[in-house]
């Protein structure tokens, strides 16, 4: 059910119960502009200011991996202009917002099909993984030319590679196999998330970590991303604290 983030600000975020994962697709920026009357790239633009905020946020609670869904691999339909300005952004981003995430001990990395980008954003991506490979807080996990079913499929393939040169019997695929071989095995144990995020009201997956959120817990909000703020996460995370996971099992007596 979708529903309007207005909780008392009275309530207070258990530290000790912050999902050490939280994974956000971040919609709405065009329809933001739209409302405003503004073209669709502003609101990406602004939602490149908001992805800065939310993310010193999240360092802040203690959250450990915020993953950002930042462009899918089916984006690349969009319009062309639409697609350059994308592209162009983590040139922008990250040449401004580097120092910053240094200053707060915050890692990036990056999954996706990256030698699909344009160069300049390879370099730009590439860089900032570089420049914050030291750092030792929060990762900072961007999603960018990222399909799940790719991913998954690409999965397969490895195992199957595997199999076929002996180095690994049928019988012995398990989950774990096939965890350790999708994009998100460098997480570790925060491979998967806790909390799944999705902004402006849209109740889809939209082919964003499949295998990753099976046990996740899943949050639609009708803020547009632009809109989204501290406040906003800590509400999420909040409601998040008042749910009681049981991964398929029962509580016991």
């Amino acid at each position: 059910m979708v529903k309007d983030n207005k909780q008392d600000s009275i309530v207070e975020i258990d530290k000790d119960n912050v999902p050490e994962h939280v994974a956000i697709i971040m919609d709405g920026n065009g329809r933001w502009a739209q409302k405003r009357h503004l073209p669709r790239i502003a609101g990406h633009k602004e939602g490149m200011q908001t992805v800065k905020k939310v993310a010193i946020a999240a360092s802040d609670l203690g959250v450990k991996v915020l993953t950002l869904y930042a462009f899918s691999t089916e984006n690349w339909k969009r319009p062309d202009k639409e697609v350059n300005f994308l592209m162009k952004l983590p040139v922008t981003f990250f040449s401004d917002f580097v120092p910053d995430l240094i200053k707060n001990n915050v890692k990036v990395q990056v999954m996706g099909i990256i030698d699909q980008l344009p160069k300049a954003t390879q370099k730009a991506v590439n860089d900032a993984v570089k420049q914050t490979a030291d750092c030792t807080g929060m990762i900072l996990n961007f999603a960018l030319n990222y399909g799940s079913r790719i991913e998954i499929v690409d999965a397969v393939k490895q195992v199957a590679r595997l199999v076929k040169d002996g180095s690994l019997d049928v019988d012995d695929i398990d989950e774990d196999i096939i965890s350790d071989h999708l994009m998100s095995a460098s997480l570790g144990k925060y491979a998967d998330p806790d909390l799944l995020i999705r902004t402006s009201g849209e109740e889809r997956i939209s082919n964003f970590l499949l295998w990753q959120i099976a046990y996740s817990e899943l949050e639609f909000v009708d803020t547009y991303w632009p809109d989204f703020d501290a406040n906003t996460l800590r509400d999420e995370i909040i409601e998040y604290q008042g749910r009681h996971r049981r991964f398929g099992g029962l509580d016991t007596e």
